[in-house]
């Protein structure tokens, strides 16, 4: 045996790992994100007016595990919050085992959030690594088999602090004459520092036995347009698995959760779901290694059915696609459920055909399968949030 390589995962321990994201990413099936932190289902309860207490927060949950075990032909795996994988549904079973008994498998988000990165232009890393064995190790004892990790880069474009209202006069030296610099970001260090937390991340769960979601996003947030959206994601996908590979992760055993190539919220032209779809595969062809388990994409803000029909777009692309791809969407799968729902009782029913709706497009959308006609409550609304955080 060479001993070049330190002793990571065991053949045993690499063979669960692949099997878990082998399921997750079964052809038809994909990941619904139910992984809100406390403040933010909070927002969507507000929405429908609806208190933000734990007790209605399980009871939103609750009607979202509940649902016809048929969702399971669509939905391999559900993302928990901690507080969610502790509670248990009104006839007191846990909400893992009402998963598991769905044949669904549970995951858990495990950063605790963004926070500023210092000595750059806004830009952040997460949190979380703190104490990440212990827990991953608590959550795999549960019956957790997954977990989530979130990453946050901006495009933007902006001028440094020191050089506005620079004054000339003729004792400025000539280099400053005419000096205008223009800096962008992601960062060398944004794009670096968050490569290597997602990878510590990554090593951290594999040993604990959970597959990581590895999740660098690339906010939709500014005005770029499509080939500045695929650049950026190419170069920070490039600095991800760097980090991945220099921390001795099992790509076999891991899922990436990124976001789709598309021009900044603000682009004033147009792309056709075509050219986004191909910008998209292209960007992760060329940097994502084949050995990886899967990509699961989050919707970034898109409405319910644009979120579909570009995920379907993507699994018709011409471009060689060695992985699954289909989805891990919180907002886009739970829109129209909590419209319809309201807080009451008397619509739980109807809130759970909404769910089934949206998780069966999305499950022929990965196989590149759906045709259209089965639009949710929310239709094309925009679920776009400006510098989401979870």
């Amino acid at each position: 045996m060479s001993t070049r390589f330190a002793t990571y995962l065991t053949p045993e321990k690499e063979e669960e790992l692949a099997d878990i994201a082998r399921r997750i990413t079964a052809p038809g099936k994909g990941i619904l994100a139910a992984d809100e932190s406390i403040s933010t289902c909070g927002k969507r309860l507000q929405e429908i007016n609806v208190e933000n207490s734990e007790e209605n927060r399980r009871r939103y949950r609750e009607l979202l595990f509940s649902t016809d075990d048929i969702i399971a032909e669509s939905v391999s795996g559900v993302i928990l919050f901690d507080e969610t994988a502790r509670q248990s549904d009104s006839h007191g079973t846990p909400f893992i085992q009402v998963l598991e008994r769905k044949g669904i498998i549970p995951g858990i988000k495990v950063d605790k959030g963004v926070v500023p990165l210092a000595g750059t232009h806004n830009e952040c890393t997460t949190t979380g690594l703190d104490g990440l064995k212990e827990r991953c190790e608590e959550y795999k004892a549960m019956g957790i088999h997954f977990a989530k990790w979130r990453c946050v880069l901006k495009i933007t474009k902006y001028t440094p602090s020191y050089q506005v209202g620079l004054k000339i006069t003729k004792y400025t030296p000539s280099y400053q004459v005419g000096l205008k610099i223009t800096k962008y970001t992601p960062s060398y260090q944004a794009m670096l520092e968050n490569a290597n937390v997602l990878a510590r991340y990554a090593s951290i769960c594999q040993q604990a036995g959970l597959v990581p979601i590895v999740e660098p996003e690339v906010l939709p947030d500014g005005d770029h347009d499509l080939n500045m959206a695929r650049r950026v994601t190419e170069e920070v996908l490039a600095f991800q698995y760097k980090a991945l590979a220099d921390h001795h992760v099992f790509l076999e055993g891991t899922l990436l959760k990124p976001n789709m190539v598309t021009p900044g919220q603000g682009y004033p032209g147009k792309c056709s779901v075509e050219e986004t779809a191909f910008a998209t595969v292209q960007a992760l062809y060329r940097t994502v290694p084949a050995a990886v388990g899967g990509i699961v994409f989050l919707s970034g803000g898109q409405g319910e059915e644009s979120a579909t029909i570009n995920l379907n777009a993507i699994n018709r692309v011409s471009l060689r696609r060695p992985w699954p791809l289909t989805f891990s969407y919180g907002r886009a799968l739970q829109a129209s459920v909590l419209s319809a729902w309201g807080g009451k009782d008397e619509n739980i029913k109807a809130a759970q055909n909404e769910l089934l709706k949206r998780a069966k497009a999305n499950g022929l959308a990965s196989l590149g399968e759906y045709k259209g006609g089965i639009e949710g409550l929310a239709g094309e609304k925009s679920l776009f949030v400006k510098d989401h955080a979870y």
